[in-house]
């Protein structure tokens, strides 16, 4: 793939498929190109104009640098062919029937896939509705009509939703400085547009609609950087998938495929939105406002109810209300008459003017506490609400802190907004979203901020991993239980004294040289859920052991009898009051690859599923994150007189499992739960993996 700088300031473009004919693509595509700033070539070789521009009979004798394809299916391998080889590099294909279509659309995908890698070309689609750029005037799409101009890049896997976009964002104050249909992203994709735009000192803010990102990896890594400059914001449909209904562990339940998008974009550093609306408002202010340096705001309003509302809105947000210094109190008093609120949130009272509410906003923003503000107002007959607009503007500026407001209202609002969108201040109808607003600052900032981690790398014994592994290739098994606990022995994870055994004078063996009562638990790859079955006895005497193992085989074979039995595990026992049973697993996910899942385990896990997830391979602290993320974290660091547990045992636990799934991509899924944490480390108590036998 080349530089894409061509794809949105070519000074040539050709319209293959360009025509006469009303209501056609072609002729669409052709008319939005009126305001272009180059030239335009229709490539017709029916006709001698296209709305009166001349048309030649080929795209190679057009001498453009981009060639929007909209001619049908059959057709655009061979037009792709001669662009290329007229020297064209950047081609958008609007054509549908390809990977879309299914059947003979797929073969001619990845024959254009073929054809794109054949001469390094840069194709957008197929099945798209075009490209934008507005500093050069360029409406490559058959889209209604063009973006406003702004400081926003914008990719979509939806056309329609383009088209519905452009269509809103005229009425709602958003401009665009790219926009890109990415159709069924045959060649170029999500990462190469966040990777140009990133480099792109017009794009203030990335936004996107994504359904998938077919590369979750490379994405990652890409966004990772350009995140560090610039804001990238996503909404990603297709959060109640059932990706993980024929998961068989916990883990593989419960890290489904919006929990693995969730932690791949959190990697990335993109802000996740869930609406359309949510993804504006936050590309409307990340695009005109400055990232605060901390998380106090000030609320400044002429309406209690509203103010309330704001202040509800900021506990629900990574910010809190600001404790203002003596000094603005103070000053607060000195300008605001008797009745009115100095304290956060500032009520100014109904009857204040456009100078009383500016005066207190000035004063609050010249707080050091104060890292951002919001100013809130119900329309009265004492407040003009131009004035009002033009005197935020200008504190703002001279404040250099992120502002955002709710004129409430209807006319006279509108009209104020056009002055607040000119100084990039949004305006919202609703106190919460301009608080959630803010709170999007703040996210970024976190994400700005943050430090790029190493994973950390463990001594193990990968060689005896690989035996294991190996073995249950041999004996044709994908689904392995405590019979491979040596698996996390390899790896430095502890695990209690015990083998598998099958017989029962093998059991009472083990039984004593563990000296004390056992676990005795029966293994089979075809009986999962070994509990539901009885298939697990707790504190078994030696006296005990022979007819223990006796019944649980019995009960095995009574509840499936084509069972494959292994044997029978005798473990020593784990304290278990004094420790929190938790849970540590690894899913590999087909976009994002390995992720490794932490949380409350025991039987009733996924009934709870309080759990975190990242990407493996994990850095040290960010294991730690996980052990503060979820909700049972108390519990860890002591609850009720308990001891706290030995985070750092259960932070290298995960550490040490993340290596282990990365080295070894044959291990699907695996489970360890429990994980029994206690003051004194950790122990693997049981396990469970599926594996992939062709990838040893």
């Amino acid at each position: 793939m080349g530089e894409l700088s061509a794809l949105f300031a070519p000074d040539r473009v050709a319209v293959v498929g360009a025509t006469e004919r009303q209501g056609s693509v072609g002729r669409a595509l052709v008319e939005n190109l009126a305001e272009f700033d180059g030239e335009v070539v229709p490539v017709n070789p029916n006709c001698e104009t296209v709305c009166g521009l001349s048309t030649v009979d080929g795209v190679g004798e057009a001498g453009a640098d981009l060639a929007v394809v909209a001619v049908p299916a059959s057709a655009v391998l061979d037009v792709v062919r001669e662009a290329a080889e007229a020297g064209i590099r950047n081609v958008v294909v609007i054509s549908a029937g390809f990977g879309e279509a299914g059947g003979e659309g797929v073969a001619r995908e990845r024959d254009l896939t073929t054809l794109a890698d054949e001469y390094d070309l840069n194709v957008v689609g197929p099945n798209c509705l075009g490209v934008i750029s507005t500093p050069v005037g360029l409406n490559a799409t058959f889209a209604p009509r063009m973006a406003p101009t702004g400081a926003v890049s914008f990719l979509s896997q939806s056309g329609a939703f383009v088209t519905a976009v452009l269509d809103w964002a005229a009425d709602h104050g958003v401009g665009f400085k790219d926009v890109v249909s990415l159709g069924n992203k045959a060649i170029l994709d999500e990462s190469d547009f966040v990777d140009t735009w990133g480099d792109d000192e017009e794009t203030d803010v990335i936004v996107g609609y994504l359904e998938a990102i077919e590369d979750g990896r490379r994405f990652v890594d890409v966004a990772r950087e350009v995140t560090r400059e610039t804001p990238v914001v996503v909404v990603k449909s297709g959060r109640t998938e059932a990706g993980a209904q024929a998961a068989s562990s916990h883990t593989g339940a419960m890290a489904g495929r919006d929990r693995a998008y969730e932690a791949g974009l959190r990697e990335a550093g993109v802000v996740r939105t869930d609406t359309v609306q949510d993804l504006f408002d936050a590309a409307r202010v990340l695009a005109g406002q400055p990232v605060p340096e901390t998380d106090g705001v000030a609320v400044v309003t002429n309406a209690g109810g509203p103010g309330v509302m704001a202040t509800d809105a900021v506990g629900e947000v990574p910010l809190s209300l600001a404790e203002f210094e003596n000094v603005t109190l103070d000053r607060l008093r000195d300008c605001l008459p008797e009745g009115a609120n100095v304290y956060n949130p500032v009520d100014v009272i109904g009857d204040a003017d456009s100078d009383r509410m500016c005066t207190a906003l000035d004063a609050v923003l010249a707080d050091d506490a104060v890292g951002a503000a919001v100013v809130i107002a119900a329309p009265t007959a004492t407040l003009d609400y131009d004035d009002l607009a033009a005197d935020v503007a200008d504190l703002q500026a001279s404040h250099g802190l992120p502002v955002t407001t709710c004129l409430m209202g209807g006319e006279r609002a509108r009209r104020a907004e056009d002055v607040l969108e000119g100084a990039g201040i949004p305006n919202y109808f609703d106190p919460a979203r301009a608080v959630g607003s803010l709170g999007t600052l703040s996210r970024y900032r976190e994400i700005r901020e943050r430090e790029p981690a190493t994973p950390t790398t463990y001594d193990v014994d990968r060689e005896a991993a690989r035996a294991v592994l190996e073995r249950a290739r041999d004996r044709g098994t994908t689904r392995l239980g405590v019979e491979a606990m040596p698996l996390l022995d390899a790896y430095g994870i502890p695990t209690p004294a015990g083998e598998v055994v099958d017989s029962p004078v093998e059991a009472l063996d083990v039984a004593e040289r563990i000296d004390g009562p056992v676990v005795m638990k029966i293994v089979s790859p075809d009986i999962l859920h070994k509990s539901d079955i009885g298939g697990v006895k707790v504190g078994v005497s030696q006296e005990a052991v022979y007819d223990a193992f006796e019944d649980l085989v019995t009960r095995a074979r009574n509840y499936q009898p084509d069972a494959t039995i292994l044997g029978v595990q005798v473990q020593e026992m784990v304290e278990m009051d004094a420790g929190v049973e938790t849970i540590a697993g690894t899913n590999r996910d087909p976009q994002f690859g390995p992720l490794v899942l932490f949380g409350l385990g025991g039987v009733f896990v996924e009934v709870m599923e309080d759990t975190a997830l990242r990407l493996a391979p994990l850095a040290e602290s960010t294991a730690r994150e996980m052990l503060d993320e979820i909700d049972a974290a108390p519990l860890l660091s002591g609850a009720r007189g308990r001891d706290p547990v030995d985070k750092a045992a259960v932070a290298e636990t995960l550490g040490r499992l993340s290596q282990l799934v990365t080295d070894f991509p044959a291990i699907l899924e695996l489970d360890v739960n429990p994980l029994v944490a206690n003051p004194d480390g950790v122990q693997a108590v049981d396990l469970r993996l599926t594996v992939d036998p062709d990838s040893l």
